[in-house]
């Protein structure tokens, strides 16, 4: 039998882009590191165990290197996370049974990687299908485009979900450097977009789907992720 519900004993999986640039241009990206540090904060705070891995494995390049952010300078000066985000697993050497959810970090780098990765539909739909939960932020949403269930429709189609809009990558001058747009690609699959001001906290939660708009919404998807393990 299969199993039909995230147990809280088992970790959640964080997934990181490894992609480092953004398009010809050369200017450095990676994965966002407050989306990372925000809710991995709630999710320790709630006795939650996480896990990394990476598209390529390895040490992913990082990007928001905000040390202003005390939440950001806590993990950074810590030895043991610094650890774990320089030896990730490779996502496709991972097997997605043991854990309870999975979450997609972002940065622009995961607008290249996630959504060409098979490694992320087969871990996002196995986990998906066991009863666990996805969760996604800012420009991880990015690894939902391409995912299907096994009946072979998206796994968005028919479901609210946010991300970073786009409005957001034309206020940073990056909508015709991306290789897609995000909110537009999530609607063509089928999804409603529920988009907010520009940088205001957006979160939305679609039964066991948790999508947040931008970094602002890092908190609150870790929360919202933390009480469905929880519940």
């Amino acid at each position: 039998m299969p199993n039909t519900s995230a147990s809280p004993k088992k970790p959640v999986l964080f997934v990181l882009t490894s992609h480092g640039t953004k398009g010809d241009g050369g200017q450095p990206t990676g994965f966002y590191l407050g989306e990372v540090t925000h809710p991995l904060a709630v999710l320790e705070a709630a006795g939650i165990a996480v896990e990394f891995a990476s598209i390529k494995g390895g040490e992913p390049p990082v990007d928001g290197l905000d040390l202003e952010d005390k939440t950001n300078a806590r993990y950074w000066n810590d030895e043991t996370f610094r650890v774990a985000i320089r030896t990730t697993a490779r996502l496709d050497d991972v097997d997605p049974s043991r854990y309870a959810a999975v979450f997609f970090a972002g940065g622009h780098g995961a607008m290249w990687d996630l959504p060409q990765s098979s490694a992320v539909d087969r871990v996002t739909r196995s986990v998906f299908e066991a009863g666990g939960a996805v969760a996604a932020v800012c420009h991880g949403p990015a690894a939902l485009v391409n995912v299907k269930l096994s009946d072979g429709r998206y796994l968005v189609a028919g479901r609210n979900v946010s991300a970073f809009t786009d409005s957001e990558e034309r206020a940073v001058g990056l909508d015709k450097t991306v290789p897609f747009l995000l909110a537009s690609t999530l609607v063509e699959r089928g999804a409603t977009h529920h988009p907010a001001a520009d940088w205001t906290s957006k979160v939305v939660v679609d039964g066991r789907l948790i999508t947040g708009q931008n970094p602002q919404s890092a908190t609150g998807v870790g929360e919202a992720l933390r009480d469905i393990l929880s519940a």
